[in-house]
């Protein structure tokens, strides 16, 4: 019988918790800003799986065609025994790297870690239907505080895909990369998703669809602090805007506010105000080049094995072992 279970190290009063000190801490700052994990409740994953299938989101097209053809490569280069996935979610794009290492004869455990219960029962289900045989430890927990859960189980292989590293800045991908390196022995592997400089008529599009459906995930993140907070914004009160930032190489979405307003957040006892085009941060993209990202893997004592792109050269994959 295989074996499966989840462990628990983030509950939902904790993220409420999260979500509080950081709502006072953003909205207080200037410029107001505010993590982009807040866009994913139920209908904020729904509206972000529909931007993953719209014509100008490449970067999920992007990334399943190089796993679709280096997946295989990657299982022989690693060897791996467990697979783990940072940010799982619904581990669809993982499949690619589950059957090439099952089909390599290495492959004993997967460890999916996401910070939503609900998102992780819904995903081992189906891979227990799909993968009987395989031994799941999904793990409720976030990526940048809990990396010590993970765990200690033949080679391993640690999966970051999407461009989520991307959502770190400079100062903050540093510590994250050399915390998870710490975790690592020697010879363990780093598989990183990462999207890349280009075209920002190529770039913009793809955060400013013309459907308006990342407006409306940008603007979900205020319907979260009104369900969880008590708070009064009125989303449509704000447009939507995605920004290249040419000097630091990433996107910023931000929500800017269309008229003077007063918002109040109750459960926070706090009463906040914008001017008219006064924009709040809601996330950061971080695009990257190959020698930066080698140079970035390289200080955290990574060293790269190999690095794939697209065809179309959009999107990278690079594996790296831990030295």
């Amino acid at each position: 019988m295989p074996e499966s279970d989840l462990e628990v190290h983030l509950t939902d009063a904790d993220l409420a918790a999260g979500l509080r000190q950081d709502a006072r801490r953003g909205l207080t700052a200037s410029p107001k800003w505010l993590p982009p994990k807040y866009f994913y409740d139920a209908r904020g994953s729904e509206l972000f799986e529909e931007i993953t299938r719209l014509p100008e989101y490449y970067p999920t097209r992007a990334e399943r065609e190089i796993l679709t053809t280096r997946a295989g490569a990657i299982a022989r280069l690693t060897g791996a025994k467990t697979l783990i996935e940072l940010g799982s979610g619904s581990s669809e794009k993982t499949r690619l790297l589950l059957d090439a290492l099952r089909e390599h004869g290495t492959l004993g455990s997967f460890t999916p870690l996401d910070v939503s219960g609900a998102a992780l029962r819904h995903a081992l289900t189906d891979l227990r239907r799909d993968y009987p045989d395989l031994h799941l430890h999904g793990i409720v927990a976030d990526f940048v505080h809990h990396l010590e859960v993970l765990p200690e189980a033949g080679t391993r292989l640690v999966a970051f895909l999407g461009g989520t590293i991307g959502n770190f800045t400079p100062a903050e991908r540093a510590p994250f990369l050399a915390a998870l390196r710490a975790r690592l022995a020697p010879g363990e592997f780093l598989l990183l998703g990462a999207d890349l400089v280009k075209d920002p008529a190529v770039l913009v599009p793809a955060y400013d669809d013309t459907a308006g459906v990342t407006a409306e995930f940008n603007r979900n993140v205020l319907h979260v602090l009104n369900r969880e907070l008590d708070a009064n914004f009125e989303p449509d009160a704000f447009a939507h805007a995605a920004v290249w930032d040419d000097e630091r190489e990433w996107i910023e979405m931000r929500l800017r506010a269309l008229a003077p307003m007063r918002v109040r957040l109750d459960a926070l006892d706090l009463e906040i105000a914008f001017a008219a085009g006064e924009e709040l941060r809601t996330e950061v993209s971080a695009k990257f080049r190959r020698e930066g990202l080698t140079g970035e893997l390289a200080a955290a004592g990574f060293a790269v094995r190999d690095w794939w792109t697209d065809r179309a050269g959009r999107f990278a994959l690079t594996l790296a072992a831990a030295v």
